[in-house]
Formats: C-alpha cells, sequence, structure tokens
C-alpha cells in the first residue's frame, strides 16, 4: 500500500506515480501566489528552485503550475473523497474559477471557509487605506456527490459557565437547563392548540403530540409550581453548536507556543483537526502534496489515519520527520522515509550489480567496484559525514553549545533534544537551527544533551554529550 510515507520530491511526478482512486482526503496548502521573497522559508535548493518554477512567467503560468497538480488530485480521490484547498486574497479568486471549478466541476463545490489567521494590530504608525486582510480561504470540494462529511460542533463555553446555565437539578440528579414548550403570541399554530396532561397553552406546543410523548417518556417535560409545562435540556446532552464557514475559534499557531517548530507558515493542529475529522474516517487515506511543516500529516498520524507526505524541500521532509519522531508512541504506525523518488520498473529491470550499488548509494556508501573475488564486501561507509557537539559555561548554571558538522552535500540545519534518552530516541526540542548554536539555562543535576545534523540530500547525524550541573554552593 501507498500509504504512511514521507516522500522527497518534486509532487507532480510523485502523484504520477499512484494509483487512482486511492485517497480518501487532500489538504493542500500550496505556496501563496503573493509575489514576495519571504515564500522562501526553508531555503534549500528544492523550495527555491520550485519557487522559480511557479513565479517564471506570473499569476498565469502560477495557475497553470497548481491545476496540473490539482489534475493529478482529482485522479487521486476516490468517488467519496474531497479536497480542501488552503490559499489566499492574492489568488483565490482564480484557484476557484480556474481551477477548481474546471477540475472538479460547480456543482461539486460545497463551502469556501474563511479561517481567521490574525489579528488588527492596533496603534500603526501608517494610515490604513483599505480593511485589514486577516483570513485566508480555504476551499471544500468533493469529487462526487455521494461524499463523506460529518459536521464538527464545537462548545465554546468552559466547564464552570456551564454549570451556571444548566443550574437545575431534578429528582434523578441530572443538570439541567428550563425551556419554554409552548409558543409564544408572535408564533400562535392553531393546529398546536391541543390538551396534553390537563394543559392547553393558548398559542399551541412547539411540537407534535408525538414528540411530546417522546419527550415525556424521556424525563424531558415537567411542570413549575404555577403549573406551566417546561422542556428539560440536560446537561449530557450539550455537544456546541455546529461549526458554519466562518472559523475564528482557531487561535494562529503563534498563540499555541506548545506547537511552534520555526515555520512562519505554519498551520495550527487544531485546523487540521477540524479539516480531517470532518471528511475522513480512522484508516482512510490523507494526502498532502505540498507538507510545509508537517502538520498534516502529524495531525492525520494522532488521529489514526493513514497519510502520504510529499514535499521538495529536504528541510520540511526531515522536520516533518522529526516531527513525527517526537510524537510517535506505541499506537503509531510504522512510516517509510523516502529522500528520493523512484522508477520502480528502471530498478526491477537492472541487473543484480548495478540494484546492489543504487542500494549502497542510497545509504550514503561506496560500491565495491570488485563484482567477483570481494570477499563478501559489497561496499564501504563513507566517512564524510561526521556530527560534534562541544558544551561551555558562561556562568551558573548557563551554558552555551555548539555544533560542528561536514558533509559533502553541505549542511541544511540542525535539530536539538535538551533532555535526550536513548532508549527512547531523539525527540527534538529545537526543530530548526541554522546556525548550530543554542544557550540554555540547566537545573542542577545530570544532563544529556543530542544534536542532529541534516544535510542537503536529507541525510543525517547525531552526537550527544553527558553534563553534570553542580548546585551552587549557599
Amino acid at each position: 500500500m501507498f500509504v504512511n510515507r514521507l516522500i522527497l520530491g518534486d509532487n507532480l511526478e510523485v502523484m504520477k506515480s499512484m494509483d487512482s482512486e486511492t485517497v480518501d482526503l487532500i489538504y493542500l496548502d500550496p505556496p501563496f501566489f503573493s509575489n514576495r521573497n519571504y515564500e522562501v522559508i526553508w531555503g534549500d535548493a528544492g523550495e527555491v528552485r520550485s519557487f522559480q518554477d511557479r513565479w517564471a512567467g506570473g499569476i498565469e503560468h502560477y495557475i497553470a503550475w497548481l491545476k496540473e497538480r490539482v489534475i493529478e488530485m482529482h485522479r487521486l480521490l476516490k468517488p467519496t473523497g474531497s479536497i480542501f484547498l488552503h490559499c489566499d486574497w492574492h489568488a483565490d479568486a482564480y484557484i476557484r474559477v480556474d481551477i477548481l471549478d474546471k477540475v472538479f466541476g460547480p456543482n461539486n463545490f460545497r463551502n469556501h471557509i474563511l479561517w481567521k489567521r490574525n489579528f488588527t494590530k492596533k496603534g500603526s504608525q501608517f494610515k490604513m487605506t483599505r480593511y485589514a486582510q486577516n483570513t485566508d480561504s480555504i476551499f471544500f470540494y468533493s469529487k462526487t456527490d455521494n461524499y463523506y462529511f460529518e459536521t464538527p460542533r464545537v462548545k465554546d463555553i468552559d466547564n464552570e459557565a456551564l454549570l451556571k446555565l444548566y443550574s437545575n437539578t431534578d429528582e434523578d440528579g441530572r443538570r439541567f437547563k428550563s425551556e419554554p414548550i409552548e409558543l409564544p403570541r408572535m408564533m400562535a399554530r392553531k393546529n398546536l392548540v391541543f390538551e396534553y396532561k390537563g394543559y392547553t397553552p393558548e398559542f399551541g406546543w412547539m411540537m407534535s403530540k408525538e414528540k411530546l410523548d417522546e419527550l415525556d417518556m424521556q424525563n424531558k417535560i415537567f411542570f413549575t409550581k404555577n403549573g406551566k409545562p417546561r422542556r428539560k435540556n440536560f446537561i449530557d446532552d450539550y455537544t456546541g453548536y455546529e461549526v458554519d464557514n466562518q472559523w475564528l475559534d482557531i487561535l494562529p499557531v503563534g498563540q499555541s507556543q506548545s506547537e511552534i517548530i520555526g515555520y512562519p507558515t505554519q498551520k495550527p493542529e487544531a485546523l487540521l483537526q477540524r479539516v480531517i475529522e470532518c471528511a475522513s474516517n480512522e484508516g482512510d487515506t490523507v494526502l498532502d502534496p505540498f507538507v510545509g511543516g508537517g502538520t498534516t500529516v502529524a495531525v492525520a498520524d494522532k488521529l489514526r489515519r493513514n497519510w502520504i507526505g510529499i514535499d521538495q524541500s529536504v528541510a520540511a521532509i526531515k522536520v516533518t520527520d522529526i516531527r513525527l519522531k517526537n510524537q510517535h508512541n506505541l499506537y503509531s504506525k510504522p512510516y517509510e522515509l523516502e529522500l528520493r523518488h523512484y522508477d520502480y520498473d528502471l530498478l526491477r529491470n537492472k541487473n543484480a550489480f548495478e540494484f546492489e550499488k543504487w542500494i549502497i548509494e542510497q545509504f550514503g556508501g561506496i560500491a565495491n567496484p570488485k563484482q567477483r573475488s570481494d570477499l563478501g564486501l559489497d561496499g564501504r561507509m563513507t566517512d564524510n559525514f561526521y556530527v560534534t557537539l562541544t558544551a561551555k559555561e558562561l556562568e551558573q548554571y548557563k551554558y552555551v553549545f555548539e555544533a560542528n558538522a561536514e558533509s559533502e552535500a553541505g549542511i541544511e540545519f540542525f535539530a536539538w533534544d535538551f533532555d535526550h534518552n536513548s532508549e527512547h530516541g531523539f525527540k527534538a526540542d529545537v526543530y530548526l537551527d541554522k546556525e548550530g548554536k543554542q544557550v540554555r539555562k540547566l537545573k542542577p543535576g545530570k544532563h544529556q544533551i543530542a544534536v542532529e545534523a541534516v544535510d542537503k540530500s536529507g541525510l543525517d547525524g547525531m552526537d550527544k554529550i553527558k553534563l553534570k550541573v553542580k548546585e551552587e554552593s549557599k
């Protein structure tokens, strides 16, 4: 199965190699058409090349670049599948009309979702000449009319306020709030004026006699001391309100510090959780062809979905790999990290020695040129990727850590684990460090610090040191 794979490569070529109608849900957050160089986030060769490709000919070229990829996504979706395309105001009109309507059909348009990703800053030194752009667009399309969707609900009230709202307690000890069950004057219905349990409302009941019987059987009708009927709305039944197309309740990552990995356009996990839960079930397959900071696959993994993540950037793939390892537990499914995408038929038709050479090179080794009388040595590992870590005390409890690494491909970034446990593996505290230098205050006691260096081809190496920090004498 082509699932649970993190793939480095051009998503167009990778998707072309996948079977049709094998994906249940696609979320994509492609690079925005913002005409600004801050879009180059990682700065590695793959990302820069992609940036240049889509900018070669202005908006028409950008739309053509994205459209051929969306065509492949349409092919990959099952008939019951859906796509959520995230974009901003620079190109959202073009994307909807020139891409999504033409590929999926206007009849399969479901929602234009507005996510409030930012908040207007107060006290700007510049006079505003237009309204602030604080929302992103997420276009929701299905492949057919027969698609899966479960409306999300949100509990918008804290527990203390909820208890105040549901302030009554019945004879069974169940908390409820009291609600009217008869119509007011302005909504009078003659056909709903009838006697029930000795009471006849002047302007009619809010429901039929059959519904009243049903509520009565559930002990959801009571009479007040003055003989007026009321309905019990139990706290146990409170499920919140149904989410509409304005998503104002999901805060950007900057206000959720625990999620920050150092990726400027990182999307919050709550956003992806809402998309994945509303449009897929456990065991379904979620595809993100622009993996970026890895939020989609990280959330899909937590929600027990199968997933596929693709990106042209080495840094994006390796940061996502580190992120997945951080949340790995006994219930996590194994996944494959593919730093290159290969033509299966081409590999299958290689002779034995060519295939042996290819395998050794994928692990960073050098194949043995001898094909016979090689004493069983197929190749050797290269010694040109190494990592060293040093620590220096700056003052009491404060240390500077410096990592050095060399690789023929060149070093892309460093990641740090300041509470390293060899049994649990590398769990990053810092995901993306271009310099290889960190300053930390450590508490008294024993510490093990590890650093992982990632080179421009996606290979990595690690070094670690142990420190014993002495408590300051009194």
